[in-house]
C-alpha cells in the first residue's frame, strides 16, 4: 500500500474518531446542560394560578360579624375573604366581586386593590345591598391588575339568598 493511501485511510479514521469525540461530548454537554436545568429549576415553582389563595369565602354585617347565607332586601352584607400571597416578593392584586342572579345575569360588580408583602395575608370585603328577593352567586377572583385580567389564583363562589 502507497503511502499517501495509508496517510488517507489514517486521516478517514482519525476524523471519524474525532466525529465520535465531538458527539459523544456535544450529548455529554446536552446531558450537562438538561442535568444543571433540571437542577436549578425549583420544585416549589408556583404556577400562574398559585400566586395567591382565597380563603375563607363568607357573609359579615357592617360591622364584620359573621351572618347566615339568608339575607333582607335592602340588608347591607359585606362579601369577605382573606386573600394570601403565596409567593416571597410582594404582589399587588385586585379583589373583584362579582354577584349574578339566578338566570346568571350580573347584578353587580365591585373591587378593591392593595398589595401584600411576603406570604402576608389579608382580609378585605366589598358591600353590597340587594334590591331583590332571589338567589345570587357571589363570584370572587383575585386578578395581577384590573385591565390585564392575570388571574392570581382560582375564584371562589359563594351563595347569597335574600328573602
Amino acid at each position: 500500500m502507497s503511502t499517501k493511501r495509508k496517510q488517507i485511510r489514517e486521516t478517514l479514521y482519525y476524523q471519524k474518531k474525532i466525529q465520535k469525540i465531538v458527539i459523544s461530548e456535544k450529548a455529554g454537554l446536552l446531558f450537562a446542560l438538561l442535568t444543571i436545568s433540571i437542577g436549578i429549576t425549583p420544585a416549589f415553582a408556583l404556577t400562574e394560578l398559585e400566586r395567591s389563595s382565597i380563603e375563607n369565602p363568607r357573609l359579615e354585617n357592617a360591622f364584620g360579624a359573621p351572618i347566615a347565607d339568608t339575607v333582607n332586601v335592602y340588608q347591607q352584607i359585606l362579601i369577605s375573604s382573606d386573600v394570601k400571597n403565596l409567593q416571597n416578593e410582594s404582589q399587588t392584586f385586585v379583589y373583584i366581586v362579582q354577584i349574578k342572579d339566578k338566570s346568571e345575569m350580573t347584578v353587580s360588580v365591585g373591587w378593591v386593590s392593595g398589595a401584600l408583602a411576603p406570604n402576608q395575608k389579608f382580609s378585605t370585603s366589598l358591600s353590597w345591598i340587594p334590591e331583590k328577593e332571589g338567589e345570587y352567586v357571589a363570584e370572587i377572583f383575585v386578578w395581577e391588575e384590573l385591565l390585564d385580567h392575570n388571574a392570581l389564583s382560582n375564584f371562589k363562589t359563594l351563595k347569597i339568598n335574600v328573602s
